[in-house]
């Protein structure tokens, strides 16, 4: 559902926007009105900017460095004369095994993506807020902050959280919110850019159905989201009529809280 007009005037930055929640969110921000920079470091993020109704830009850039983070805001910041909301979706797991079978550098590699590109991103957007006097933050957490098999991925999203509830107290009275929500598993089109370039192993393949039962039994619901679900909280809270909600993380996930 399109509710028209209602990010008129404003801009917004959706980061993770060449796929999944990410684009369908900026798809959705940009026909409501909304000016949107759709960031990703995939290539065709132009192309996903291209099919908006309304204005939409595409930029690359990687979001697990600082620079790559600071480099999307003032590209923003200088094409819409500032920030006022910002979407931190990029992250998701790249590998599904028992902790003990996880490598270091694949630890490593869960944190820098799950963890990093949102910490970089408000690090980067709080000048570009404090400088129009105030802004929205909305970070696409997880609710798999409790599940098998994902235990670095868990403790990003954790992080995730963290860095929610605490800016928001740090940030209320400068006028900016910082909300959450937490994704349950989520039905999603095959990625054209895989999470894991190297493919899943028969074992992997085993682990990722282990925790495709967990997902689906620990929701009330016993189903997987859709992208259109998962899209309209993010909306919601990134919008005015949220404007008295602010460090709340918000379980999407049909009844478990993770």
């Amino acid at each position: 559902m399109i509710f028209a007009g209602r990010f008129a005037g404003k801009a917004m930055v959706v980061t993770g926007a060449a796929q999944g929640i990410g684009r369908l969110v900026a798809l959705r921000a940009a026909a409501e009105g909304a000016r949107v920079l759709l960031v990703d470091r995939a290539d065709f993020v132009g192309d996903v900017a291209a099919e908006a109704e309304g204005e939409a830009h595409g930029f690359s850039a990687d979001l697990e460095t600082h620079e790559g983070a600071a480099a999307a805001m003032a590209a923003a910041a200088e094409r819409f004369g500032g920030i006022d909301i910002l979407i931190n979706n990029v992250g998701g797991a790249i590998r599904m095994r028992p902790y003990v079978a996880f490598e270091p550098a694949q630890i490593e590699a869960e944190v820098r993506r799950s963890l990093f590109p949102t910490l970089w991103c408000c690090h980067a957007v709080l000048p570009h807020m404090l400088a129009r006097g105030g802004g929205t933050i909305v970070n696409v957490s997880s609710n798999a902050t409790r599940g098998i098999n994902r235990v670095p991925y868990s403790a990003a999203k954790g992080g995730v959280n963290a860095i929610t509830q605490s800016l928001a107290m740090e940030y209320a009275q400068a006028g900016i919110r910082v909300v959450a929500t937490a994704p349950g598993g989520t039905a999603a089109p095959e990625r054209r850019v895989p999470r894991n370039p190297d493919g899943n192993s028969a074992q992997e393949d085993v682990w990722m159905h282990d925790v495709v039962n967990q997902v689906t039994e620990s929701s009330f619901m016993k189903r997987y989201g859709t992208l259109e679900e998962q899209a309209a909280p993010i909306l919601f809270l990134a919008s005015d009529e949220a404007g008295y909600v602010t460090g709340s993380i918000l379980p999407v996930a049909g009844g478990d809280l993770g």
